[in-house]
């Protein structure tokens, strides 16, 4: 993992936070007046909100929509409430009300602009998709399950105890008991004794495999939140930050190892391991096409999402990584010394706003907009010019050609030479890199060229090294050189060994 990559891993949860909430009368005063999640169960439009966002964004798992489109959906959810409940029922435009959702005191949506582009975009926040899988609770169940949970519970209680247990004669007798198990289930299934799950053991276990779907990609929509809020922090401290640049950068990195080893990135990366394997994705569609397939499973009619529920999670994942090269990007464009330097004076006034706008943000939810005068602009005023103060005509200078002689050049040449180029697929060298990082979290550069010879010798050796920065995350051990060999042709015919000693190149998942 990058410096990057592990920095945006921690902000799943900060460093050594204990999330622990007391439920007294200051704490949950302060949420039904702050949290927007209790604001959405307050509001007059709860019934409107809930139901329109659920059918947009939750149910189908939209994850971005595009101003446009998200207030042609509205206009249609209103038109139709409006003949139902009455003309006066909602008066204001589907876009006035999208923008007041997403205001600061209501903030059941985010509205933000892609880089290079001026058409809004909004996404659910996480306190909105909480208030409505509570409000998805509320709802009475025919049928609620408690064995597959008390297995469940009782399976975890099991995998921690044997997974701390330190002395080798215990796990050893354990690892017998469970060999004992399976050698005598294996005997009754020989003899004709074949124990199946009834209707009810099947219903109960595949309810508490929606219920866990759909939290997992509830809580995806909270980690990208909690990206954002660290995007946000890191930008405050570049913004606020007064010191020497080097100084900042080493405040910045210096929490690289402590994320990237905390429990929650040591998670997130497990999870995203498990679930880029493609073996593990086969697995996964194998197993619930047989258990959709299933009468009992039928009988609950489940939704036609789940049997791509599984995708949905990768696509979800997907907002994550891209959440980390935008991090990645405006890191990297602060480090260019270059662009720094030249533009200076521009940074000093782009700071100077950001400060300003970061200390205004202290009035969102309290007093907004902040009393008093928050900026001066000069006010826009006409150039004016005279007729007679405009430059005369000037003529353009018509270039003289003198008469020289055209000399042919050598007329011996063969024109086969200037077809006869070097030509490196550049497309199938990235499915070469993609293909190997399925199955593996790096790959080194020798390891891709011994699994695939170099067809182009140096120049596509050069290729790896460019799609190595440009397209790829990798890593450069300069302690470690490596040799890297190939098959070349001399002019006369005759086949040699050429060889290219480099430090050690990494290609990262």
């Amino acid at each position: 993992m990058n410096i990057i990559s592990g920095l945006i891993v921690g902000a799943i949860y900060p460093i050594g936070t204990k999330i622990r909430m007391t439920l007294d009368f200051t704490t949950l005063d302060t949420l039904r007046t702050h949290h927007p999640a209790w604001r959405l169960l307050r509001s007059d439009h709860a019934p409107l909100v809930a139901s329109f966002l659920h059918r947009v964004f939750v149910a189908p798992n939209v994850r971005v929509m595009a101003a446009a489109d998200l207030a042609e959906a509205l206009e249609d959810e209103l038109y139709a409430l409006r003949l139902h409940v009455g003309e006066t029922a909602f008066p204001k435009p589907a876009l006035d009300y999208l923008n007041d959702w997403a205001a600061p005191d209501k903030g059941w949506l985010r509205k933000f602009y892609r880089p290079g582009t001026d058409e809004a975009q909004f996404d659910l926040t996480p306190a909105t998709e909480k208030a409505i899988a509570w409000l998805a609770q509320l709802s009475e169940r025919q049928f609620v399950g408690t064995e597959s949970r008390l297995l469940t519970l009782f399976d975890l209680l099991k995998q921690m105890s044997e997974g701390s247990e330190a002395d080798p004669a215990k796990r050893i007798a354990e690892l017998h008991k469970k060999r004992d198990d399976i050698d005598a289930e294996i005997a009754r299934v020989l003899s004709g004794d074949v124990p199946l799950l009834d209707d009810t053991a099947l219903k109960d276990r595949f309810q508490q495999f929606m219920q866990g779907a759909r939290d997992l990609l509830t809580d995806f929509r909270e980690v990208e939140h909690n990206f954002r809020q660290l995007d946000r922090r890191v930008r405050e401290r570049i913004a606020l930050w007064e010191g020497s640049k080097g100084a900042l950068l080493e405040d910045i990195m210096g929490e690289r190892d402590a994320i990237a080893d905390s429990d929650q990135g040591k998670s997130f990366r497990a999870f995203w391991d498990f679930l880029l394997s493609s073996r593990r994705q086969e697995e996964l569609t194998q197993l619930l096409d047989r258990v959709l397939a299933l009468p009992a499973v039928t009988d609950l009619k489940p939704d036609s999402r789940t049997r791509r529920v599984h995708y949905d999670w990768m696509e979800a994942g997907e907002h994550t990584q891209r959440t980390v090269a935008s991090l990645s990007q405006q890191l990297r464009r602060f480090l260019d010394d270059q662009a720094w330097l030249e533009n200076r004076r521009i940074m000093d006034i782009l700071h100077g706003i950001e400060s300003k706008a970061v200390a205004l943000r202290a009035h969102w939810g309290k007093d907004w907009p902040p009393a008093g005068q928050v900026m001066e602009m000069a006010e826009a005023c006409a150039d004016i010019e005279l007729a007679m103060e405009r430059p005369l005509f000037t003529p353009a200078i018509k270039p003289v050609i003198a008469e020289l002689n055209l000399q042919a050049g050598d007329e011996d040449i063969d024109p086969s030479a200037l077809f006869d180029q070097v030509v490196v697929d550049k497309a199938r060298l990235t499915r070469h890199i993609r293909h190997a990082l399925q199955d593996r979290a790096q790959i080194t550069l020798n390891e891709l060229v011994a699994s695939q010879a170099l067809q182009h010798g140096l120049a596509e050796l050069v290729a790896y090294l460019q799609l190595g920065s440009e397209t790829f995350s990798t890593v450069v051990d300069e302690d470690t050189s490596e040799p890297i060999h190939w098959q070349a042709v001399t002019t006369d015919g005759q086949a040699i060994t050429r060889c290219a000693r480099l430090p050690r190149v990494i290609f990262m998942r």
